[in-house]
């Protein structure tokens, strides 16, 4: 068996191992936990807009799908534009998508398609399209953290949502990431992204792992590439499980009664010790004890990961791999109340083996790999949330770090098209995106951006926007002065229904 976990270094917060290995006992664990899962609260975020979403769930392909195959074919134009894979016609009139995705072809009418998206950038910038952070260069990509970096959206939403609410860790986390710590299984494990940069770690999001067996082989990502990968990404076997991350779970030699004797006794504690604290940060101690408390002892997280509770006719719908029970753990991550859930595919085995960055071999991963695994997933999940009356509630975000380049290269194997940011397609649909409509253009070549630009902060800004914050919110850097929660991103309301 193929034993998949998450980092086996740090805790679902980012604190070390090491660390709290010094503490030892249950007892010592949890305010230990929550001092280091401490960070400085100031600043207000003011008034707030009508929320037209409960919660966002996340989907970040990294490594780039290509616009041309997926969201933006170029049927008219050359054969090295617009390579092996041809148009198809959608349920949306007038719109039409690569071949590839027959499925999701058929809830077009429930998507915001967007094919002018925009940005200077085009290296794996993934932090730049996940924060407000307002440039970027390849040294931060395996720096994430580097003091140049900015909150990611979730870590924001869990910090706003603190600041209105004064509650600092709800039943179930607000920000979680699926299906591992992001980039952990493949051989760029430190990739820049989703943390609580500035905010501090304790904004990281609430990371789980996954144990399974791998059962697909899946196309290699060059001729270089010897291994055979058993991607999980590919085909997993149904009985895979997911659970909290290491540092999120009880100590086997501490049962639930002994952990809820010893969180009594640290609550008799806290009396004593409540005066210090209130005179040596403005931060309420008990809140991060409580959040340390929920990391390891909560079972609300730990029942809605529990894919095993759904039909199995619904697990083989969403499709048995790793992303796509992926995406069915965050719906019911989502029902179960989390705010922002993230759904991670990234690389898994050698550098890229289960990522979307076809710098060679791009025809046949996407035919006999890519595609295939997406189409089923992303068009069960947004199908499954409508059947259950939670789309309209619910933001579902698909983007990437960019696009690819409008001429195929023929020398690779199998084809490449090479990163791309003038112009690349992004999806969104539920909690307050129109159903039907398809916003911006690109030439005729897919290459630039023909009509109605759209950054990666003006995504930012309108989801922040449908989830109740006003553009003009701030959150404080460690100096305290403020920082816009998009960047320079604006609300685009082309995108709202």
């Amino acid at each position: 068996m193929l034993p998949i976990f998450g980092s086996r270094k740090s805790f679902c917060s980012g604190v070390s191992r090491r660390d709290l290995l010094h503490i030892g006992a249950a007892g010592a664990f949890a305010p230990a936990l929550g001092d280091a899962l401490r960070t400085e609260a100031a600043g207000g975020v003011g008034g707030h807009p009508t929320a037209s979403a409960k919660s966002a769930i996340f989907i970040f392909l990294f490594g780039s799908p290509p616009q041309h195959e997926t969201f933006d074919p170029k049927p008219e134009a050359a054969a090295e534009i617009q390579g092996e894979m041809q148009a198809i016609p959608t349920s949306l009139p007038g719109l039409n998508i690569g071949e590839g995705l027959p499925q999701t072809a058929q809830i077009a009418d429930r998507l915001t398609v967007v094919r002018s998206m925009t940005h200077p950038y085009p290296i794996h910038c993934c932090s730049y399209v996940m924060s407000g952070m307002p440039t970027y260069s390849i040294p931060l990509e395996t720096n994430p953290r580097s003091p140049e970096h900015w909150p990611y959206m979730g870590s924001i939403v869990d910090y706003l949502d603190t600041q209105r609410t004064g509650v600092r860790m709800p039943n179930v986390p607000r920000n979680i990431g699926v299906p591992w710590r992001f980039c952990s299984r493949g051989s760029s494990s430190n990739q820049a992204g989703p943390y609580g940069a500035f905010l501090g770690n304790g904004f990281d999001p609430f990371w789980t792992d996954f144990s399974g067996k791998g059962t697909t082989v899946v196309p290699k990502l060059n001729a270089g590439q010897k291994e055979d990968v058993l991607d999980p990404h590919g085909g997993i076997e149904p009985s895979g499980r997911f659970q909290l991350a290491a540092g999120c779970q009880l100590p086997q030699e501490i049962t639930s009664r002994r952990f809820d004797a010893r969180r009594y006794l640290l609550n008799q504690f806290d009396n004593s010790r409540s005066h210090i604290e209130r005179h040596a940060t403005s931060t309420n101690w008990d809140d991060h004890q409580q959040r340390a408390f929920s990391l390891i002892g909560s079972n609300g997280v730990r029942s809605a990961l529990d894919i095993h509770k759904e039909p199995a006719a619904l697990r083989e719908r969403y499709g048995m791999t790793l992303f796509g029970q992926s995406c069915l753990a965050a719906r019911r991550l989502v029902e179960a109340g989390a705010r922002f859930v993230t759904v991670f595919w990234d690389p898994f085995g050698p550098h890229g083996a289960s990522v979307w960055d076809t710098h060679s071999n791009h025809f046949p991963r996407l035919k006999n790999y890519l595609l295939p695994v997406f189409d089923q997933t992303y068009s069960a999940l947004i199908t499954d949330l409508d059947e259950r009356g939670l789309l309209d509630e619910t933001i579902v975000l698909c983007t990437s770090e960019h696009g690819r380049t409008p001429k195929i290269d023929s020398g690779p194997p199998g084809g490449a098209r090479h990163h791309w940011s003038n112009t690349y397609s992004s999806v969104f649909a539920g909690g307050g995106f129109a159903r039907g409509r398809v916003v911006g253009r690109s030439d005729a070549i897919g290459g630039d951006v023909a009509e109605m630009p759209v950054s990666p902060k003006d995504m930012q800004a309108t989801a922040y926007h449908l989830l109740g914050y006003p553009e003009t919110a701030t959150v404080p850097d460690q100096a305290s002065r403020p920082h816009p929660i998009a960047g320079d991103g604006k609300v685009r309301h082309e995108l709202i229904g």
